[in-house]
């Protein structure tokens, strides 16, 4: 935990990125909902109605589907940078999904973020790589702090504890679609992990270190930081297996 997050109890979230009022700003921010909602598969049709405006217009403005998603992206990407920035406090301290789930005014844009983990692509890219780099600062102060056990690998425990977070969401919402309200959605999911992720990372899951132990022996590597503890007791060869 960051001395930013401890010391930053609120901070209100990043406006969305600006609209001109234009036809073809408001054919993106509906285009930026549909696929929240409907994923990425929905059609030009379907689009253009929300939007209020014929098929025909939506080509016109943007060549194609697939440009109108490009554009989508760069809206979105757009947002989220201008979020971490001015929230940097609680986006650096592992809090940057809290902050664009607190307000609904978001859901469109967060939703088209959990739309496109499950899908891949440039924004889940760079969103993922957001949080890894976020999660790299504020974990190097946790272990300097003395509150977090260094590691063998920092940089490869980090990207594991991200993926497996942001994994876990992006299965929750496919086997839990959130409909219109992904806002509360994600809400409900990270209040759901709490407890489990807290108990996890202070109490840890295996009784001891043997299996870490054995790995290190059998890759050869010699152990770093967060290597076996010259204290620590481990197997013998009068052990059982």
């Amino acid at each position: 935990m960051s001395s930013a997050q401890r010391d930053e109890p609120s901070v209100e979230p990043a406006a969305r990125p600006a609209s001109d009022g234009s036809t073809r700003e408001r054919i993106r921010d509906a285009a930026v909902l549909r696929f929240a909602r409907s994923g990425f598969s929905a059609s030009v049709r379907a689009v253009a109605a929300d939007a209020g405006v014929s098929p025909a217009l939506v080509i016109h403005h943007f060549g194609s589907k697939d440009a109108l998603h490009r554009v989508c992206d760069e809206h979105v990407l757009a947002w989220i940078v201008e979020s971490k920035r001015q929230n940097m406090g609680r986006a650096t301290g592992g809090q940057l999904l809290q902050v664009l789930a607190e307000v609904d005014e978001y859901a469109p844009l967060l939703g088209y973020v959990v739309r496109s983990l499950q899908a891949g692509g440039e924004v889940a890219r760079a969103f993922v790589q957001h949080m890894v780099d976020d999660a790299q600062v504020y974990t190097a102060e946790a272990v300097a702090a003395g509150i977090a056990r260094p590691s063998v690998d920092e940089e490869a425990r980090v990207r594991y504890l991200v993926l497996s977070s942001l994994g876990a969401l992006s299965l929750a919402m496919t086997l839990d679609p959130p409909g219109d309200d992904i806002n509360a959605a994600v809400r409900t999911y990270l209040a759901d992990q709490r407890l489990p992720t807290i108990e996890l990372f202070t109490q840890g899951f295996l009784t001891d270190r043997r299996m870490l132990d054995d790995y290190l022996l059998y890759v050869g590597d010699p152990p770093a930081a967060g290597g076996p503890d010259p204290e620590h007791t481990t197997r013998t060869t009068n052990e059982e297996p």
